[in-house]
Formats: C-alpha cells, structure tokens, sequence
C-alpha cells in the first residue's frame, strides 16, 4: 500500500523515494526488539503535501495546554531521590541524571523532570533501554505529540522521526565545508502555532568520535543584553518559517514557498516565569515594524549572541543509547558533523507541542529569580 498523507483531507500529495540505505545494525537490533515492522522498508515517509494552505491547516487550531513542570515539586524530591547521581555538566544549562530508566518514571517524577528541563534547558539519561513506543508515550505526557506531514518516521509510530544523517545526505549530499542539515543552530517547528516545547531524541548508534551536539541557553542569551537593548526587544514579534516549503494553490507557478507564522521575539517560559531570547538563524525571518536593514542588524546580533558565548553553551559527547530531552522555547541546538559521515548516527525523536509564545513583561530573568544579578546587570 502506498503511504498517505498524515490527515486525510490532505489529498493533494507527492510521493515520496523509497528508502534502501542499510540500517546500523544497534538501531537494526532496537527497533526489532521493540516489534518494529520493517518488511516495508525504513523509516516510513508519509504522503508528503502538496499545496501551502493544507500545511497551514494541521493543527492550527488553538489548543488547551498546561506544562508539567509548573505542577511539579520545587525541590523534584521524587526525581532526585531515585537517582544513583544529579550533575549539572556547565553553570548555565545541562544536567545529566545517572540510574534511572526513562520508561520507569512515575509521573510524579515526569513532571519534576520536566521543571528540571525548564530550568537547566537539557538534561541526559545514558544507558537508556528505551523503545520508540515508550518514547512517543513521554511525549504524549508532555502534549500533543508533533506528527512531521514529510519527515521520515518509524513505521507504525507515527510522531516517532528518523534522525539519521546518512539518510539525510542521500536527499542533499553533505562534505566538510556544507555539512548542512542539523550542523546549524536552530530551534525545532517554529512555524507551528504552538511550536515544539519538550523534544527528546534517544540515539542509539553512535560515532566512535565525533557527532557531538552543542546547545545555547535563550534565558542567558537574554541576560547578556544590556538592560537598555532588552527595552529595544522586549514585546516586539518576529516572523518564523518552516524547514520545507509548499507551492501556494492560487499561484504554484510563484514557486515554493515557506510556512511562516508570528511569535514574540522574546517569550516567557510557564514553569519557571523566566524570559527567553526566542530567535534562531537558521528560521528567523524578520523582526515586525522594523525596515530589512533595522531587523536584519538586531537579528545579526541577537545570532551573535546566543551562539558566540561560549560561557551559556554546553557540548554533549554522546554514547550509545542515550537520550536528551531539550526544551525548545528556552535554547538553540548545533549537532556537529566532525566525523564526515565516517561512521553510522542514527537516533529516534519526539517533540511534544507547548503553549502558543506569550510575554509578559514583569516576568524576571533567570539570573534575577535566582539572585544572582552582579551590580551591573541591574
């Protein structure tokens, strides 16, 4: 049977290639495990759509949402109490939590997790036995589950995407001066109404060396602003786009075009209350009420900010078959391609839709909520 798109009232749809690069074998070894059907082929790719106006009307909805964290213990007794050991891996963001199995997490500890991911921006689970199943269920906990409308996905788990660079590069050939793909800072589905908040990505191959990913902190980010530049920003909204673009119905002959949707330039996190730089190079468009030359300047910067201070960034080495669960509001993510594609990376994610971005003005930073503001920063 032909594969379909991912709504049925999406009929019109392109077909996409059938697959056949070998899997690694540890990924080989965990889907089976986990009763992957893999006879047809893998990953799946849906029907992918044709028309603009069809991808503007998955999910555009408003949606009812309430993050986990802000109804979890302050303190994550539960969490922390369960663990073998709790490190914070830089000053500003990154935690790993050793001795616990994700899929054993009683909700209780799911929501503590989910304030700790609030406030630390990632934490690492390694030696994780974890099948895509029990990962699209955590997200399922965490909101509605984003179903990509192209992206490769694990056949029969839908929501469940292929990250795999080898796959990638049959699609756009990558080399050492244009690794492209995910070797880029950016931020997950923007262009959603509600765009991504938790993702978690669980890579069970992992290079010998290399295939690190790096991730910035969007609350520090902020507070690198000069107080009088944040007053600059502060309420403003920007455009967002899309990875993939679509022809418009009522003029395909214009050529693709991108999703692109309005959210604050800086938005405030719900668990924590803490403001957050909210912008990406990779899919940030432009700044709302500014001239190209205005946004293009501030935008330029607020990149060179979040990704040129090294001290609010951490560098993860990972090892296999462990996960990463990252919010999307509050950071930007770069996954290194030092080892060329040398060796096999494979990994499977899940992104949970959060709240529609919102600022609030009285809203401190984290640095101010913590008390931690130096007498130049006030």
């Amino acid at each position: 049977m032909a594969p379909i798109a991912i709504e049925p009232t999406i009929t019109d749809v392109v077909q996409q290639k059938k697959d056949t690069l070998g899997l690694p074998a540890p990924a080989r070894a965990r889907l089976e495990k986990a009763g992957i059907d893999l006879s047809e082929g893998y990953p799946y790719r849906p029907a992918a759509p044709l028309y603009l106006d069809d991808v503007y009307n998955i999910r555009s909805k408003d949606r009812y949402f309430v993050d986990a964290g802000s109804r979890a213990d302050k303190e994550k007794k539960a969490l922390f109490s369960a663990a073998k050991e709790v490190r914070n891996l830089t000053a500003h963001i990154g935690t790993e939590i050793v001795g616990l199995q994700i899929k054993d997490l009683t909700d209780q500890q799911k929501d503590e997790l989910a304030l700790l991911i609030a406030e630390r921006s990632v934490v690492f689970f390694r030696d994780q036995d974890l099948t895509p199943q029990q990962q699209k269920a955590l997200g399922e906990y965490y909101g509605e589950v984003e179903v990509h409308p192209q992206a490769p996905q694990v056949p029969g788990v839908p929501g469940v995407s292929v990250i795999w660079p080898a796959l990638q590069a049959t699609e756009m050939r990558a080399n050492f001066r244009n690794p492209g793909g995910a070797a880029r800072w950016h931020t997950d589905l923007v262009h959603e109404a509600q765009p991504a908040g938790i993702t978690h990505l669980h890579n069970d191959t992992i290079p010998t060396v290399g295939g690190d990913t790096l991730w910035a902190s969007g609350y520090s980010a902020y507070e690198k602003l000069s107080p009088a530049f944040r007053k600059i920003i502060d309420g403003k909204k920007a455009v967002y786009r899309s990875a993939h673009q679509y022809l418009d119905r009522s003029n395909p002959t214009a050529g693709p075009k991108y999703v692109e949707r309005t959210h604050p330039l800086v938005r405030t996190h719900p668990a924590t209350g803490w403001k957050s730089l909210f912008v990406n190079r990779a899919m940030t468009v432009k700044i709302e009420g500014f001239d190209k030359a205005e946004s293009d300047l501030i935008l330029n910067y607020l990149y060179d900010v979040y990704e040129k201070n090294v001290d609010i960034q951490l560098r993860f080495n990972w090892t296999p078959r462990t996960s990463a669960l990252w919010d999307n509001r509050i950071t930007i993510h770069n996954a290194s391609w030092d080892y060329e594609g040398n060796q096999p990376r494979h990994g499977t994610r899940v992104t949970a839709l959060a709240e529609k971005p919102y600022f609030d003005e009285s809203a401190p930073t984290r640095r101010e909520a913590l008390g931690l503001l130096g007498p130049d920063e006030k």
